[in-house]
């Protein structure tokens, strides 16, 4: 039996103007990974520096301590689409979440929120999912419906794989669960939600979820899974598990 590899560390960038709070985000990454995960390690500069880094795929955003507030988030993402964003701002602001999700972040936490939860969020994220209050998704869902896309016109092509995966996408699995439950690699899994994104127009997971229930697309076919080798094969207990995780 060939002898297990451990998972390549993931880099997340830090970016905040104020040093103490860097080194309180910092101290986020003290613990451990957990069993099987990928080592997280921080890198702390600024946004230029941090999107300099063509490797770099997750970003910490302090919108306390950064000029520029849900604009800063459309520049990013319009320099760099893939890198997926964990915003920490203001309390008590929905319409932010929200424009923030919107924008491409990928979590959303407050200040109050303790290093356990910001980690939490963290992996939440990594693992391919979003993490954002549940009491906004039904306002979120409402406003992505309302928006006009005169660009999308018929029926959505997709590839049998790339339906597979849309369909577990729509029962709110991560990257990690999708690519369990088909047999496949994570990374693969990753390429088909990036394709499947760009067929779609979406910027990050819910509003693919939105788009994909509101477009035509071709027969649904139940994803096939292939019986996993050890432990109990992922089962339909999660279905109405939300997209959302806090």
């Amino acid at each position: 039996m060939a002898p297990m590899r451990n998972p390549e560390p993931v880099h997340i960038g830090l970016v905040s103007d104020e040093p103490i709070r860097v080194e309180g985000l910092k101290s986020i990454f003290d613990q451990p990974a957990k069993d099987g995960a990928a080592p997280l390690i921080p890198l702390a500069g600024t946004l230029r520096e941090m999107l300099a880094l063509p490797s770099l795929e997750y970003l910490v955003v302090d919108m306390h301590a950064v000029q520029g507030g849900v604009q800063i988030l459309d520049s990013i993402r319009h320099e760099r689409p893939s890198l997926k964003l964990i915003v920490i701002g203001p309390e008590g602001n929905d319409e932010l979440v929200m424009e923030s999700i919107i924008a491409g972040a990928r979590a959303y936490l407050d200040l109050t929120a303790d290093t356990a939860i910001v980690r939490q969020a963290i992996e939440v994220v990594t693992s391919g999912s979003i993490w954002a209050p549940r009491r906004l998704l039904s306002k979120l869902i409402d406003r992505l419906l309302k928006v006009p896309d005169s660009s999308l016109t018929g029926a959505l092509h997709l590839t049998a794989r790339e339906r597979e995966v849309l369909d577990l996408i729509l029962l709110a699995r991560s990257n990690r669960e999708i690519a369990r439950h088909l047999g496949i690699e994570e990374r693969t899994v990753k390429s088909h939600v990036h394709r499947l994104m760009r067929k779609t127009g979406a910027d990050n997971r819910i509003e693919l979820t939105m788009r994909a229930m509101n477009l035509p697309l071709t027969p649904r076919t139940h994803p096939r899974a292939r019986p996993a080798p050890t432990g109990r094969s992922p089962g339909p207990g999660n279905a109405g598990r939300p997209i959302t995780n806090q």
